[in-house]
């Protein structure tokens, strides 16, 4: 997607989104020695020697097997001009999200066969910590079973391929409700503009990246009406969004969660469908079989890829996903990478905008 901004200057935190320096230089030192302090198979974690307000904690990682950050990565990314996610031109790439210790930044690369990481703020040992997940450690391409030529072969050609799991509900159910039955423009530049105005600069050395921390539930909340209204936001997918960040705790249980229980957990939410319910689950769960239906494009897809349907609906979808059952969005992914999808027939769809109404 087209897109590009100039980073504004950095406006200060709000009063519930800001630190004490010298409290958040105590965390991080804290946070340091408690990761140190404990045993990681095939991690070496430390602070570096700089000024605590600026210093890392880094770790280094062995994967196993071949590792696209790429491919891996991907889904995080909301767009060429995502405020929360970066990738440079030397194939580094940074991350700036908000975990439960608080707001961190990520910035991961390889080197040779291993993975090296940094974080800054107060969630950087909680980044660390989570880094395997979020690679795909514990995701099992080896559970996949192809059953049509295409998959095999793309599975082939693209080994590196790992579902990740960010352990984060919130981060990628709000982006999937702005995407809601709107072109992906649209979903960008509502993300984009909302995080910039609302979110706070992101830690560490990222003042040139431009990279900014999503707002807080509290922050999302406090969001007035005519600022989604500029972000061509409508009332319905704002609701939605208000709704869930009103029970933030309980949506971010379902990281944990077993898929069904999971899907279930985030419809409890009106707005809240199966189509976003998997594209959340996806990113957060890392569930494999978390397959998008209500989808306006992937049945056609997935239908001409595997019985020459471009018609193909929901129904004859999942009926063609059937033997992949456990699997079905690793197939899915699989078909979008093998490049056979149907040309387009129809015009685009034309971005809406409210902004002027």
């Amino acid at each position: 997607m087209a897109g590009r901004f100039a980073p504004r200057t950095p406006r200060a935190a709000l009063p519930q989104q800001a630190a004490a320096p010298g409290a958040a230089a105590a965390e991080a030192v804290t946070v340091g020695s408690a990761v140190c302090g404990s045993a990681v198979s095939g991690a070496t974690v430390s602070a570096s020697a700089v000024p605590e307000a600026a210093a890392p904690l880094t770790r280094e990682w062995t994967p196993r097997g071949p590792l696209d950050l790429r491919l891996v990565l991907g889904p995080l990314r909301r767009g060429p001009a995502d405020p929360t996610f970066r990738m440079a031109g030397d194939g580094t790439f940074w991350r700036a999200t908000r975990t439960p210790a608080g707001p961190g930044t990520l910035r991961i690369a390889r080197r040779g066969e291993r993975i090296a990481a940094a974080a800054w703020g107060p969630g950087a040992d909680w980044l660390l910590e989570g880094l395997p997940a979020l690679l795909g450690a514990e995701d099992d391409p080896d559970a996949f079973v192809p059953r049509h030529r295409l998959l095999a072969l793309t599975r082939h050609r693209r080994p590196g391929l790992r579902l990740l799991r960010t352990g984060l509900v919130l981060e990628s159910l709000i982006p999937s409700v702005l995407e809601q039955k709107v072109t992906t423009d649209e979903a960008y530049r509502a993300w984009r503009h909302l995080v910039r105005r609302y979110g706070t600069p992101a830690p560490g050395p990222t003042s040139d990246l431009g990279l900014h921390v999503m707002p807080d539930p509290y922050g999302w909340a406090m969001i007035p009406s005519w600022e989604w209204h500029k972000a061509n936001v409508d009332a319905k997918r704002s609701a939605t969004i208000l709704r869930a960040v009103r029970v933030a705790r309980r949506l971010e249980e379902a990281a944990t969660m077993p898929l069904p229980e999971a899907q279930a957990r985030l419809r409890l939410i009106p707005g809240i469908g199966p189509w976003t319910a998997a594209e959340t689950l996806q990113r957060s769960n890392g569930a494999p079989d978390a397959v998008t239906v209500g989808d306006l494009h992937l049945p056609g897809i997935v239908g001409h890829a595997l019985a020459d349907n471009r018609d193909a609906d929901d129904e004859e979808m999942l009926t063609l996903l059937a033997p992949y059952e456990g699997q079905r969005h690793r197939a899915t992914r699989l078909i979008l990478l093998s490049g056979r999808v149907p040309q387009r027939r129809a015009p685009r769809m034309r971005p809406g905008n409210i902004v002027n109404l």
